[in-house]
């Protein structure tokens, strides 16, 4: 399985079809999914298709969301990284998303911003792109923080499926 970053904590690295139990607990979590539109997932055949939707996204476009990992226990944590949005979001299509979600357990020690800061490296050094987006329900306070925090700039709110979100961007800076 590939490996995409390391951090001082996490290993970022493919989602696989034995990441099943991991993304179930974190997709049937009702409190994770609060800003998500209150959907969480009933059975793991809905986790089995979420992940091969992000397996396929590794091969249509080279990048996908990549599991966190913690690198002392080698424990699933969640997911971070990058998405390449075909569909239209916010007038915008065919640009690359910076998202995370993390297992509640593991929330508060700055794991999420870790794993972002990470994802925006990759994007930035290794792909080599020139600018990346986030979405953000204007009510999560915690995910907005973290975007703003590893430097998006907040561009405008739009309403994405009836839910008020913060649309953010962020270009690579000149050298």
């Amino acid at each position: 399985m590939k490996i995409y970053a390391e951090t001082e904590r996490l290993i970022l690295r493919e989602i696989v079809p034995s990441d099943i139990e991991g993304m179930f607990e974190l997709d049937s979590d009702p409190e994770v999914h609060k800003y998500l539109g209150n959907k969480p997932v009933q059975d793991k055949q809905q986790i089995a298709a979420v992940i091969d939707f992000i397996r396929k996204q590794y091969v249509d476009y080279g990048i996908g969301r990549w599991a966190i990992v913690d690198k002392e226990t080698n424990e699933f944590m969640g997911w971070a990284g990058l998405k390449y949005v075909t569909e239209e979001t916010n007038g915008q299509r065919n640009f690359y998303d910076l998202g995370y979600r993390l297992i509640r357990r593991h929330w508060g020690k700055g794991i999420a911003t870790e794993a972002a800061q990470a994802s925006l490296d990759y994007g930035f050094n290794d792909m080599k792109l020139e600018k990346l987006h986030g979405i953000a329900d204007c009510q999560n306070v915690g995910s907005n923080k973290i975007l703003v925090k590893i430097g998006f700039d907040l561009v405008e709110t739009f309403n994405f499926d009836d839910i008020a979100c913060n649309w953010y961007t962020i270009v690579k800076p000149s050298v």
